[in-house]
């Protein structure tokens, strides 16, 4: 997409998606918070991505029509659906019943910095100083986040499991999206979503069956439904593809950086809608993860151009 495709397409509409997307999912902090206090995990992370496949997958008939996959591209959604679908949300929800929902959020507020440094060890992405730096500070915020502003912690090994969980969300996330990068070779951002949270959903339901959760819903109440229900249509079908929308309009780097706003709308919800407060090293740490992801995408949009200046030049 050149750059005078993206000026005209970056409207005001796309801005008000993005910035609406980052809200809803802060929100699934949230929701996810208050739908495992009444259901397992499992069970409301298999009902969550049927919801969501069934209102991608209609989209993507009307869109584009039936899908039409070969085997290496099944395999490819099989892997996306495993990491960005399944173990996520094992971690997630999981995670979920042990820390509050802000806290969380600003743990994976780390992810585009951890996807730029896996860039960089594992692909020789160009790397600056200034990139550098922001990835240090948005780790060394995770790590007052992780442990509550006592990083010794760390050392003595007295870091819960329900922040290790967390943390396994931003390693998936960051494993989603370079897959992801084989994936968009060949299928739309929307086609990718549908196959990824259909074979997703497989899993989900296969583990939630074997657990014996999957239908043992008998005591979850309108609220914890009305979270499931948010979580499919809302945090996932809708929020996704707006975000898809968004990156094929304006681009991956200037669309990531509203993912810095996810987090503030997490701890500002926990606090409204389930009373939480966060100490000031959190608050701090989640601070320091934001400016470093900020520092980081910044960083790299000066690589990024500068390339593209020597190979014109060249």
């Amino acid at each position: 997409m050149s750059l005078t495709r993206e000026r005209i397409s970056a409207s005001p509409a796309t801005y008000f998606k993005l910035i609406s997307t980052a809200a809803l999912w802060g929100a699934t902090w949230v929701a996810a918070r208050i739908a495992v206090s009444e259901a397992a995990p499992l069970a409301v992370a298999s009902w969550r991505f049927l919801l969501a496949a069934l209102v991608l997958g209609a989209l993507l008939v009307v869109r584009e029509g039936w899908p039409r996959w070969s085997l290496g591209e099944w395999l490819t959604l099989t892997a996306l659906g495993a990491t960005g679908i399944f173990l996520y949300n094992v971690c997630f929800l999981y995670g979920m019943t042990m820390i509050q929902a802000g806290r969380g959020a600003l743990v994976v507020a780390l992810t585009p910095a951890l996807i730029a440094a896996s860039d960089w060890l594992l692909f020789g992405a160009p790397m600056s100083p200034t990139k550098a730096l922001g990835i240090g500070l948005a780790a060394f915020g995770c790590l007052l986040v992780v442990t509550n502003g006592h990083p010794s912690l760390l050392l003595a090994g007295e870091v819960g499991l329900g922040e290790w969980l967390i943390i396994g969300c931003a390693v998936m996330w960051t494993i989603y999206t370079f897959l992801g990068r084989r994936g968009t070779r060949s299928l739309s951002p929307l086609a990718m979503t549908f196959g990824a949270s259909v074979t997703g959903w497989l899993m989900l339901t296969g583990a939630a069956l074997l657990q014996g959760s999957l239908f043992s819903l008998s005591e979850t109440t309108w609220r914890g439904w009305s979270a499931i229900v948010f979580l499919g249509l809302f945090g996932t079908a809708l929020a996704f593809t707006w975000y898809a929308e968004a990156v094929q309009r304006i681009g991956a780097t200037r669309s990531a950086a509203f993912i810095n706003l996810v987090p503030v709308s997490a701890v500002i919800l926990g606090a409204v809608l389930l009373g939480e407060r966060l100490g000031l090293a959190v608050l701090s740490g989640g601070a320091l993860v934001i400016a470093g992801v900020y520092i980081t995408n910044r960083a790299g949009v000066k690589l990024a151009s500068g390339a593209n200046l020597k190979e014109k030049a060249a």
